[in-house]
């Protein structure tokens, strides 16, 4: 394994041009960190690196080819953010399962081989079918092949820490919105998505009644969480919620965003499409407060505030 200089900083960000890898990466430039991003633009853009792009190091390549590239070498940390984000685009494509699971394995191995902790997100859909609010103990009850794939990189991190003590932390997200969405298009998150529909005067199409809840997390929390994660010295190993702690129902965010944009937004409901919808999201944060010290900063309408005035 390779020895570690205490007094260098130097991260990989996979899926750094993406909406949640680009907002890491602005925060760890900012703090001084060299930073390499690998993304293959499918679902990121350049123009989310903008503000830092000549403070990072970016490579244009799918994850696979991560372990091989020359210049991923003396790493003290990894952020694996590059995993297709969302059920949908398992749905239409089935083999995104083999493939976030296989890139996961390169992000062990090459955690393994730098001898670095590995970060990476995961999924608040885990717990689809439990009551809420989620906990970390809860039981799996896989839904969908997204929920497939992102339980099974748990267990593989499992697996990598009993056998080599590779050290990683799995971030299960909840509903994240913010700024950098815009690459995602038709994937963003609905406060998101709303919001662009409102500033064009279009309706809000609601599946179902309106009255599903979403734990509506602002991305800077998600950024808090796992850069507590990377930096905790006393957790090696282990899974946990970076949420709000709050819910709302669709219905209620709609109410709110409408108030903050001074407009009464139209809603059309129509009937759920999705089977396995995730019906109720509710992060219990308790876990990482405790081992983290996390404590979520942006209540929504705050977190709110701020991509209305960033999508001006």
């Amino acid at each position: 394994m390779v020895a570690k200089n205490s007094e260098r900083k130097r991260y990989l960000v996979t899926g750094g041009a993406g909406f949640i890898g680009s907002n890491l990466t602005e925060r760890l430039a900012s703090e001084g960190r060299e930073v390499i991003v690998v993304d293959n633009l499918s679902t990121g853009s350049l123009k989310n690196l903008k503000a830092v792009e000549k403070k990072i190091k970016f490579i244009k390549s799918p994850v696979a080819k991560a372990l091989k590239n020359k210049n991923i070498r003396k790493l003290d940390g990894i952020y694996h953010c590059g995993i297709p984000s969302s059920t949908l685009l398992y749905r239409g494509n089935p083999y995104f399962v083999g493939e976030a699971i296989n890139e996961f394995i390169d992000m062990l191995e090459l955690a393994k081989r730098e001898n670095c902790k590995l970060v990476y997100a995961s999924s608040s859909s885990v717990y689809n079918g439990n009551p809420t609010p989620f906990k970390e103990d809860m039981p799996v009850l896989v839904k969908d092949l997204y929920t497939e794939a992102r339980y099974a990189m748990e267990r593989l991190s499992h697996l990598y820490y009993d056998w080599y003590k590779v050290k990683s932390i799995g971030i299960r997200f909840f509903s994240v919105y913010g700024p950098h969405e815009e690459a995602k298009k038709n994937f963003a998150n609905l406060v998101t998505r709303f919001l662009w529909a409102a500033k064009k005067n279009k309706k809000a199409i609601v599946y179902g009644d309106g009255n599903q809840t979403r734990d509506f997390t602002y991305v800077k929390d998600i950024i808090e969480g796992c850069v507590l994660a990377m930096n905790s010295k006393k957790v090696e190993h282990d899974i946990f919620n970076i949420g709000a702690g709050c819910q709302f129902t669709i219905n209620e965010m709609l109410k709110i965003l409408g108030k903050n944009l001074n407009k009464k937004i139209e809603i059309k409901h129509v009937p759920n499409p999705l089977r396995g919808y995730v019906y109720k999201t509710w992060a219990d944060t308790s876990k990482a407060e405790k081992a983290l010290g996390f404590k979520p900063q942006y209540p929504f309408e705050k977190g709110l505030k701020e991509i209305i005035e960033y999508y001006k």
